[in-house]
């Protein structure tokens, strides 16, 4: 058990283990975007330090196929920054937030030695997509490509520059085609840890294991902070969901299926 799981382990609150709580009707979710751990300063301007963390954060809306509302934002601030890039910070997360309908409403700040960054969301949802629901037999899917936000942030890491388009300075989320999907889903959660760690996750979570369709790469299995969708369904609405895809123009690619007495895939802890 990695120190993220154990640290869960402890917790005992019966609302823990989606990507997202829900609470009296009500969703709640919470994702730290920290200095060091996510990011460096060199690589990324204030704009897209503050559009990422916010973006990051209303994936768990989305994979809960919520619609975030409000938003608290607490900012640990280095004492060198100046007043420009705090305002560049800030303008990003205000308006990354209003893009999906949500509005920041408070936080805090406290001052320290790297640029740390925390937001809650509060959002609501009438039918809300949970991690629980898959049943052996189901398909498993993933939207989008992967793989380029490990790519870029190994180019970074080297010193190298990456295009400004790049997944590792601004995710896509899925918020339309979860939304439409929704009624055909078992249940799917973000791809924030990387597909072979998130799926082992969603089927461990349900007492399920995963048969291997296709040949997944490390260089695709290992991509974290992607956020793409990993979602699973009953075969009998696989054409309908790739009809939907295909109408989007969003890959679909189904790569496994859950089946009980299944394997795991090999998984790296990405957090420590």
């Amino acid at each position: 058990m990695d120190k993220e799981a154990f640290l869960i382990s402890r917790l005992h609150s019966a609302h823990i283990g989606d990507d997202a709580a829900i609470v009296d009707g009500m969703i709640y979710s919470a994702d730290a975007f920290c200095e060091g751990s996510h990011f460096r300063r060199e690589w990324m301007s204030p704009a897209q330090i503050g559009c990422k963390a916010m973006l990051v954060n209303l994936s768990d809306a989305v994979a809960m196929n919520a619609d975030p509302l409000y938003a608290l934002v607490t900012v640990m601030l280095p004492r060198e920054m100046t007043e420009a890039e705090i305002a560049e910070l800030t303008m990003a997360l205000e308006e990354t937030a209003s893009e999906y309908g949500c509005e920041i409403i408070g936080g805090d700040t406290v001052g320290g030695d790297a640029l740390h960054l925390s937001i809650t969301l509060i959002s609501r949802s009438d039918a809300p997509l949970l991690r629980r629901g898959v049943r052996s037999g189901d398909l498993l899917a993933y939207t989008g490509e992967l793989g380029g936000s490990k790519r870029d942030l190994e180019r970074l890491m080297r010193g190298e520059s990456v295009p400004v388009d790049s997944r590792f300075y601004r995710p896509i989320l899925r918020r339309e085609f979860i939304r439409r999907a929704r009624p055909l889903l078992r249940a799917g959660m973000d791809l924030s840890d990387g597909l072979y760690c998130d799926t082992n996750k969603l089927l461990a979570y349900n007492g399920l294991g995963v048969e291997a369709l296709t040949k997944i790469p490390p260089e695709i299995g290992e991509s974290g902070e992607e956020y793409e969708m990993l979602i699973a369904f009953d075969p009998a609405a696989k054409g309908e969901l790739e009809a939907l895809a295909t109408e989007m123009e969003i890959p679909l690619n189904i790569f496994a299926r859950a089946m009980e007495d299944g394997e795991l895939y090999p998984c790296r802890s990405h957090h420590f």
